[in-house]
């Protein structure tokens, strides 16, 4: 299939992976998509780009960027034009990202326990220790089901192969899926037919399946476990995704300020009074989680909430190692891992980059 119409200027750089285009004909995949855009002209793609923009806005769909001490609210990049993933590349892609994360688990697991891949020399002592993310007070504490990572967000590159490669790994509590949702509906709004001509899955479970994993940690026997998202406030840079989540799950929103600790237990504030929550699905830094563990001054955590969860009496998604996880994958079997990394650091020699093969 050749371009036409709106396609004919198309540019095709031979030293990068284009999406759509393979030896000057357009994929398979995409076949579907420009047929849908073909019958359209420029104006009224543009305009469909301009009504996309306003979508954002008026929905408040949006991040907040800080400069100078002021913040800006931009709205998410957003393309008209989908970038597809085909079934057999997703399939891949999951295979891949779920060994990994299960790698990922046992090694948060064992930092935090044994130490063996500090013992057996594959990570330096300093290269934990050193890290602002690791929480001493958390060592040798086994959490819930042996589960460190509950949620991860994994940036993805591909090269001009066509190969993906793990550009990072984000465990710490990653922001972004809510983004990911809305874009979805604004196709829908501005392409109504395109989806279901496409055979594109959906996207739209997500916020039951994260409800149902939450349900899942509480540490209560009961049927209705109180779950809470614990957002730092409306000045926070992701505050859309707290409002967001919170409203597809049916859960509260809170803040610090809305939650207290009696008798070994945390509470919300209710108007009809105290009701003991059982799983909080945070969004507040560690710093400033519980003033009487970790910063003093903090105003938006809850003193005693990690002696809460330390004697077991509420569940939460806690932040822990940072990117010093991912590196040490690098040093596993190379049949270990289905999807490679673009490139690390060699632990003792930080000048020295190579890439990992998948």
């Amino acid at each position: 299939m050749q371009a036409t119409g709106l396609l004919n200027n198309y540019l095709v750089d031979t030293n990068t992976w284009d999406e759509m285009y393979s030896n000057n004909a357009i994929r398979d995949q995409y076949k579907g998509v420009v047929e849908y855009l073909q019958q359209l002209n420029i104006d009224e793609l543009n305009k469909k780009e301009d009504q996309a923009k306003r979508l954002f806005m008026s929905q408040g769909i949006t991040f907040t960027v800080y400069s100078s001490g002021e913040g800006i609210e931009k709205i998410f990049p957003f393309d008209i034009i989908p970038r597809i993933i085909t079934a057999a590349e997703w399939s891949y892609i999951e295979a891949g990202i779920t060994q990994r994360l299960k790698a990922l688990n046992l090694f948060l697991k064992d930092v935090y326990h044994e130490q063996f891949i500090i013992k057996d020399g594959v990570v330096p002592a300093d290269m934990i220790y050193s890290c602002p993310h690791y929480l001493r007070e958390m060592h040798h504490f086994t959490v819930p089901h042996d589960i460190y990572v509950h949620i991860a967000g994994i940036d993805l590159i591909r090269n001009n192969d066509g190969t993906f490669y793990i550009l990072e790994d984000n465990l710490r509590t990653p922001s972004g899926v809510s983004y990911m949702l809305e874009n979805r509906e604004i196709i829908k709004r501005i392409f109504p037919d395109m989806l279901p001509r496409n055979n594109v899955r959906t996207v739209m479970e997500y916020p039951t399946i994260l409800h149902k994993n939450l349900v899942s940690l509480s540490p209560r026997q009961t049927a209705h476990p109180t779950i809470v998202v614990l957002t730092p406030g409306i000045y926070n840079s992701a505050y859309f995704e707290h409002t967001t989540l919170a409203r597809l799950m049916g859960v509260e929103l809170v803040e610090g300020r809305d939650l207290l600790v009696d008798n070994h237990r945390v509470y919300m504030k209710t108007t009809t009074g105290l009701q003991q929550v059982d799983v909080i699905y945070r969004r507040v830094d560690d710093d400033f989680l519980d003033p009487s563990v970790f910063r003093k001054d903090s105003l938006l955590g809850v003193s005693g909430i990690v002696d809460v969860y330390r004697r077991g009496n509420v569940c939460g998604l806690w932040r822990r190692v940072g990117a010093t996880g991912s590196h040490c994958l690098a040093h596993a079997p190379r049949d270990s891992t289905a999807l490679g990394l673009a490139g690390c650091l060699e632990f003792d020699r930080p000048k020295v980059e190579r890439s990992i093969p998948g």
